[in-house]
C-alpha cells in the first residue's frame, strides 16, 4: 500500500509540474506578447517624432551645406549669377554719385521709428540670468523662443507709469548699429548707411538717434534724457564739420518724434530743451520724412482694439484657437495685448484729425476708389465706374453694416453702457486683460453701436482700454487747433501732432515727405464678435468678409487704399500737400515743402532680394531712385 501511495505520489506530483510549465508558458506567451505590443507602441509613438528629427536634420544639413558654399564661392560668384539671369546690373546710388564728384557736406542724424531700433537688458529678473546687455529687441530674437514668458515680462513697461517696472531696465542700443539691421539679412538704414559710405560719410558725420521706441516722446527725456541727448549731438556734429547744418532722416514714427523733438528743443525749460526759437533755424538744413505716419495710420487701431493687423487676422482664422487660446499653455494674443498696451508709443499713431481728415459715416476724403488690380491699357475703355467705399467707416460690425447707408443703420450708443458680468471663467488665464473687466455688457454694447469713424474710435479705445488711453491722454492729443495762440498749446502733449503745433520759424529750412505708393494698405476693417471662450479676446477682425470682383478694395475683412502697406497716402502726404504748404497758420514762416512719390515695384527675382525699387514702408529705405533723388544729393558738396 505505501507503495501505491508512493507511486500515486509521483503522479500527483507529476501533474503538478505539468500544470506548472504550462502557466510558465502561457506567462512568457503574455510577456511577449506586451513586450511586442509595447515596442509596436514604442515605434508608433516615436515614428512622427522621428520623421520630424529627420526633417530638421536634412534641413539643417542643406542650411549649412549652402553657407559653406557662399563662404567657400568668390565675392564676386553671387554678382555674376544675378548678372546671367537679369542682366547687367547698376552702380549702387553712392558709386553713382562719388562719380559725379559728390562728397559728404552736412551731416546726417537718422531717427529710427518704432520697433525697428534695438533694445537691450541692463538689469532683469532671475529668469533673465545671463542676459546683460544682450539684446531681447532686434538681432535674432533667441530669448524669445527660448523663454517667451520671461521676453514679454522684461519687454513690458509699467501700465501705471508707462516706465520702468520694479526691477526691470531695458535701454535702446546704441550707435548705428541700433537700426541698421532689424534682423540678420533684414536691413533697415544699412543700405541709407553704406551708400553714404561711399561718398565719404562716417561714423563721425552720421548719427543714429536711438530711443526707446516703447515710451512716450516726453518719457524718453524723463528717463533717458534722450531728447538731450540729440540735442547736443546735433550741436556738435554742426560746431565739428564747419558750422554746416545736419540734413535729419527720420523714418515711420520717428516723423512724429522728431516732430516732438523740434517743439521741444526751443521750448523753455524744464519742459523743452531751452534752446530758443532760433534753435532749429541754426541747425537743422533739411528734414527728410521717409513713409512718415503724420497723421496716423488705421492699423493702429487695429492693434490697440484686438491685437490684430491683415496678417494676424488671416492666420487667427486660418488656425482658430492657437493664438488666443490655452493651446500650448500660452495664450499668445493675449500676452502680446497685454505688453503692447504698456507701450505708450503705440498712442501716437492713433488717427488725427478726426472725421475732418478721415471721413464720416458715409463720406471719406478717397471718395470713390478704384481698387481693381487689373489695369486698362491705353487704347482700351474703362466701362467700370470706382466702387465707392466707405472709409470714413473705420470699424463696421458686419460687412452689410460697412456698405448700408448710415440712415438705415440702427444704433445704440455704448459710451453709458454698464460694464460686468465677467466674460468666460478666467481663472485659469495666464494674463489679464481689460476687456475681462469689461464683461458681456460691454462688450455687446461695442458690437452694437456698429461703426466707428475716426472721431468716435477714441471714445472706443478710452472704453475698451482705460489704463493706456488715460496714460496716452497725458502725453498725446489728437485734434484740430482753432487757436494756436491758445497757451495750451504749449503743452508736450500736442507737439506730436502737426494739426495742433506750428513749425519752427526757420524759413530757410525745408520739410521733405517722401514714401511709397501702389501698394494696398489697410484703412478699415469689418469685425465680428468671437466665440465666447475662456481668456478670450472678444473682438476679431471677419476674414470672411470679402468683396469679390465687385469690390476689390475689401478682402479678407480689411478694406485697402494706396499706401505704401503700412501708411496710407492720405497721412503721409497731406501735410506737405496742403496744410504746410506756403505760408499757413501750421507754417507761419513758409518753410519749403517737397513732396515725392516712388511707385512700388517688387523685385523681378529672389535674387534681388528686397527689391531696389520697392515702396513698401521699411524696405523703401533700399530704394535707389530715393537714395539717388535730388533731395539726397544736397546733402553732399560738389
Amino acid at each position: 500500500m505505501s507503495f501505491l501511495r508512493r507511486r500515486k505520489g509521483k503522479a500527483e506530483n507529476s501533474q503538478a509540474d505539468d500544470d506548472s510549465e504550462e502557466t510558465e508558458k502561457e506567462h512568457e506567451s503574455r510577456k511577449k506578447t506586451t513586450r511586442r505590443k509595447r515596442k509596436e507602441a514604442s515605434a508608433n509613438r516615436w515614428s512622427c517624432v522621428s520623421n520630424c528629427c529627420w526633417l530638421v536634420g536634412v534641413i539643417c544639413s542643406i542650411w549649412w551645406f549652402l553657407l559653406f558654399l557662399l563662404n567657400a564661392m568668390p565675392a564676386s560668384f553671387p554678382q555674376y549669377v544675378t548678372e546671367a539671369i537679369t542682366g547687367p546690373v547698376s552702380d549702387p546710388p553712392g558709386v553713382k554719385l562719388r562719380k559725379e564728384g559728390l562728397t559728404a557736406k552736412h551731416p546726417v542724424v537718422f531717427v529710427p521709428g518704432i520697433v525697428t531700433g534695438g533694445l537691450e537688458l541692463w538689469e532683469g529678473h532671475s529668469c533673465a540670468d545671463g542676459l546683460f546687455r544682450k539684446r531681447l529687441w532686434g538681432g535674432t530674437f533667441g530669448e524669445l523662443y527660448k523663454r517667451p514668458l520671461c521676453w514679454v515680462e522684461h519687454m513690458s513697461l509699467d501700465n501705471e507709469t508707462g516706465l520702468d517696472p520694479e526691477g526691470i531696465r531695458v535701454r535702446p542700443v546704441s550707435g548705428l548699429v541700433a537700426a541698421d539691421y532689424f534682423a540678420p539679412g533684414y536691413f533697415v538704414w544699412a543700405v541709407l548707411i553704406a551708400n553714404l559710405a561711399r561718398i565719404g560719410y562716417e561714423e563721425k558725420t552720421m548719427y543714429m538717434a536711438s530711443y526707446d521706441w516703447r515710451l512716450s516722446f516726453q518719457n524718453t527725456e524723463v528717463r533717458d534724457q534722450t531728447l538731450s541727448r540729440i540735442k547736443s549731438n546735433i550741436e556738435l556734429m554742426v560746431a565739428t564739420n564747419g558750422g554746416n547744418k545736419v540734413v535729419v532722416l527720420p523714418h515711420s514714427m520717428g516723423v512724429l518724434y522728431f516732430l516732438h523733438f523740434m517743439k521741444w528743443v526751443e521750448a523753455p525749460a524744464p519742459m523743452g530743451g531751452g534752446g530758443g526759437s532760433d534753435w532749429c533755424a541754426k541747425h537743422i538744413k533739411a528734414v527728410m520724412n521717409i513713409g512718415g505716419p503724420f497723421l496716423g495710420v488705421p492699423k493702429a487701431v487695429a492693434g490697440l482694439f484686438s491685437i490684430e493687423a491683415k496678417d494676424i487676422a488671416v492666420a487667427r482664422a486660418f488656425a482658430p484657437g492657437v493664438l488666443d487660446k490655452d493651446v500650448f499653455g500660452l495664450q499668445t494674443l493675449q500676452h502680446m495685448m497685454r505688453m503692447t498696451r504698456t507701450w505708450d508709443s503705440t498712442m501716437s499713431m492713433i488717427p488725427k484729425g478726426g472725421d475732418t481728415i478721415w471721413g464720416g459715416l458715409d463720406w471719406s476724403p478717397e471718395g470713390n476708389c478704384n481698387c481693381n488690380v487689373k489695369k486698362v491699357k491705353n487704347n482700351d475703355t474703362n466701362d467700370v465706374d470706382p466702387y465707392r467705399v466707405n472709409y470714413g467707416r473705420m470699424i463696421s460690425f458686419g460687412k452689410d453694416v460697412a456698405e448700408t447707408h448710415s440712415s438705415k443703420i440702427e444704433r445704440i450708443d455704448f459710451r453709458d453702457a454698464v460694464k460686468g458680468h465677467l466674460l468666460a471663467n478666467a481663472t485659469h488665464c495666464d494674463v489679464w486683460t481689460e476687456y475681462h473687466e469689461m464683461g458681456v455688457g460691454g462688450v455687446k454694447a461695442v458690437a452694437d453701436y456698429k461703426i466707428y469713424t475716426a472721431g468716435s474710435i477714441l471714445d472706443l479705445l478710452h472704453f475698451v482700454a482705460p489704463k493706456l488711453m488715460t496714460r496716452g491722454d497725458a502725453h498725446f492729443s489728437y485734434g484740430i487747433a482753432d487757436n494756436l495762440d491758445d497757451p495750451k498749446y504749449e503743452h508736450y502733449k500736442y507737439w506730436s501732432n502737426p494739426l495742433e503745433t506750428r513749425l519752427p520759424n526757420s524759413p530757410e529750412m525745408e520739410i521733405y515727405s517722401l514714401y511709397g505708393v501702389g501698394i494696398p494698405t489697410e484703412r478699415a476693417y469689418v469685425y465680428k464678435l468671437t466665440p465666447a471662450a475662456e481668456c478670450y479676446i472678444p473682438f476679431q477682425i471677419d476674414t470672411s468678409a470679402d468683396g469679390g470682383s465687385d469690390n476689390p478694395c475689401l478682402k479678407g475683412g480689411v478694406y485697402s487704399a494706396d499706401g505704401d502697406e503700412t501708411v496710407p497716402v492720405l497721412s503721409a502726404g497731406f501735410m506737405c500737400a496742403k496744410a504746410w504748404r506756403g505760408k499757413t497758420r501750421f507754417n507761419p514762416s513758409g518753410i519749403r515743402t517737397f513732396l515725392r512719390e516712388y511707385d512700388h515695384a517688387p523685385p523681378a527675382n529672389l535674387l534681388e532680394g528686397r527689391g531696389t525699387q520697392s515702396g513698401a514702408h521699411v524696405d523703401i529705405m533700399g530704394n535707389f531712385a530715393l537714395i539717388e533723388d535730388d533731395q539726397f544729393r544736397s546733402l553732399s558738396n560738389r
